[in-house]
């Protein structure tokens, strides 16, 4: 991405767990919004390094995390960050104090960006009834099961479930994700 946004004074909330994340959907958007101005917190299962992973597979580049689900304060964030990888969504979603986190951003009208199969937290918290986003495309039926719509496309930001929600696919996808991201803080 070339054209950064000022995020200065901008708090930004991300929740993984400690092994499985897909490393570009959270290294990319740590090192963009640290970029430009905005302050990133990434809260995880355990204290430690985050392992994450390429294609749900290789090893990637670990990412120190900076607080636990249980002892972060969620109140100061503007945007709750849900990164994907197969491994870590599935797991994050069996998390109920990840979950929380995503409920108390929802039902505070603050926004949510998840992408790849990051939705599967936003759907697991009952939060997707009444908005159309997109996701990695094995997520499609569970996005129509909880009453949202699923689309094809490489983004989506839409409030129709009471607070924005920026969705993505898969990494390819994250030049346009944190297009939207950006423009999501800077309103």
């Amino acid at each position: 991405m070339t054209d950064t946004a000022d995020l200065t004074g901008k708090r930004v909330l991300a929740i993984v767990t400690s092994y499985g994340v897909e490393q570009d959907e959270l290294v990319v958007p740590l090192e963009h919004l640290r970029a430009a101005g905005a302050e990133v917190v990434v809260a995880s299962n355990e204290p430690g390094d985050v392992r994450t992973l390429v294609g749900d597979k290789d090893p990637g580049r670990p990412v120190p995390a900076d607080t636990t689900y249980d002892a972060v304060d969620p109140d100061g964030a503007d945007l709750l960050l849900v990164p994907g990888g197969t491994i870590n969504a599935d797991t994050l979603r069996l998390q109920e104090a990840a979950v929380g986190l995503v409920t108390a951003f929802a039902h505070s009208g603050r926004p949510v960006a998840a992408i790849c199969h990051g939705p599967w937290a936003v759907v697991e918290a009952g939060c997707v009834g009444g908005a159309t986003l997109t996701s990695y495309p094995s997520l499609a039926t569970d996005v129509r099961n909880a009453g949202g719509r699923w689309v094809d496309r490489s983004v989506v930001r839409d409030d129709g479930a009471g607070f924005p929600l920026v969705t993505s696919r898969t990494p390819d996808d994250l030049d346009d994700f944190l297009r939207q991201v950006d423009a999501v803080l800077s309103s």
